[in-house]
């Protein structure tokens, strides 16, 4: 139904990267998740009332608060589609992450109200009026909310975002709580013991992992993530593929909300060729990129003399030192020597692991303790880390 819906009412439904579509899509999701949500709330609620049961009136306010999320969904969907202004030049698109932040902290004092009314009924139990409409009830919610999580996952993946998903987890913990209020409403009658607080113990513990697991992914995304692999992979990719570049390295890549992406990366280049020519082809490189992959890249040219013996000769004795005294976990870019009258200028990039506990300082001693050349050496090390793989 979702999928007609959408096919109906989204123009050019396809283009999953379309700021408009995801809009659309989102909305179709919100309105078709607040109708439901409602609805089993209200049945919920009201059975909850009749069997006096806390486990399943804490279940129908979860549905509730799924449907104030479903529209703080729609809000933020209708930001995010804002285009860039002058306060905002890089668009509105993280109004989703920050809508799911909410949708994350909501979750999780529904959790904490859970808890609290489910271990006053385990210090106070009173029987639970088994009704056979309490078990039709629950199982039609069981149904319904794994439906919403298969549609809600799905439309997620296929438009990358992070609202859809937080939908999606949240159902599918809601299918799990309501599962465990109809084992506790079915079995409590023949055990002759109450099972009722317990579960909503369960429920509000399964709350509290879905509030978790949704908040940290929002606030990763708030961060800032390293870039997914797949990505950066084919972005070097297609730099590397063009008859100027023989290296690349310090590849970035900035998110401002799913669908816009900047990045920045340094392209070697031989020093001998045509400026201009070079020039050209950096540009087509990028305007290909924004075209085909809807990155807005940044390529700095880095000029590298290829066919000078000194060069070659000294960034033989770095690569040796580096692999000694980095145990194969350093790489070095950007190397470049300058002749002086008295010394001799070293300049370049060392990429070393995270963990790494030597100071810039203290790996420029052992670098000039390690390399003998015969001459003063001016060492000039920017050491900096991995943003995602080292240089090629």
């Amino acid at each position: 139904m979702v999928g007609w819906l959408i096919r109906k009412f989204v123009p050019d439904w396809q283009n999953t990267k379309k700021a408009k579509v995801r809009q659309g899509v989102g909305n179709v999701c919100g309105i078709v998740g607040i109708v439901l949500n409602l609805f089993l709330f209200a049945s919920k609620y009201i059975v909850g009332l009749i069997v006096q049961s806390v486990s399943i009136r804490a279940d129908g306010l979860n549905n509730l608060t799924d449907a104030a999320s479903n529209i703080v969904s729609i809000v933020s969907f209708k930001l995010a589609e804002k285009p860039a202004d002058k306060e905002h030049p890089y668009g509105h698109e993280r109004s989703e992450y920050i809508a799911s932040l909410f949708v994350g902290l909501g979750v999780a004092f529904l959790g904490y109200e859970t808890l609290k009314d489910s271990i006053l009924k385990i210090l106070h139990p009173t029987p639970i009026d088994f009704q056979w409409y309490t078990v039709a009830v629950l199982v039609l919610s069981i149904v319904i909310k794994l439906v919403m999580f298969i549609y809600n996952r799905r439309y997620a993946l296929r438009y990358d975002s992070s609202l859809l998903m937080a939908a999606a987890v949240d159902s599918r913990s809601d299918c799990i709580g309501t599962t465990a209020v109809l084992i506790s409403t079915c079995l409590s009658p023949l055990i002759h013991f109450e099972l009722d607080g317990y579960m909503g113990v369960i429920v509000s513990l399964i709350i509290f992992y879905s509030a978790y697991d949704l908040l940290k992914s929002v606030i990763n995304d708030l961060i800032g993530e390293a870039p997914n692999p797949e990505t950066a992979h084919e972005l070097e990719n297609r730099v590397l593929s063009n008859e100027y570049v023989l290296g690349v390295h310090d590849l970035r890549i900035h998110q401002y909300g799913p669908t816009v992406s900047y990045a920045t990366v340094h392209a070697e280049v031989n020093g001998h060729d045509d400026i201009m020519q070079v020039h050209n082809a950096i540009d087509q490189i990028e305007r290909q990129v924004r075209e085909e992959m809807g990155v807005d890249l940044t390529i700095h040219m880095d000029p590298v003399l290829v066919d000078d013996p000194l060069t070659r000769s000294y960034l033989s004795k770095f690569e040796s030192a580096i692999r000694v005294l980095g145990q194969g976990h350093w790489s070095l870019h950007d190397f470049r020597i300058i002749p002086g009258h008295d010394e001799i200028t070293v300049d370049f990039d060392l990429v070393v692991p995270f963990d790494e506990h030597r100071s810039e300082e203290q790996i420029e001693k052992q670098l000039l303790g390690y390399v003998r050349t015969g001459r003063k050496l001016n060492l000039q090390v920017t050491v900096e880390h991995p943003t995602l793989s080292m240089p090629r």
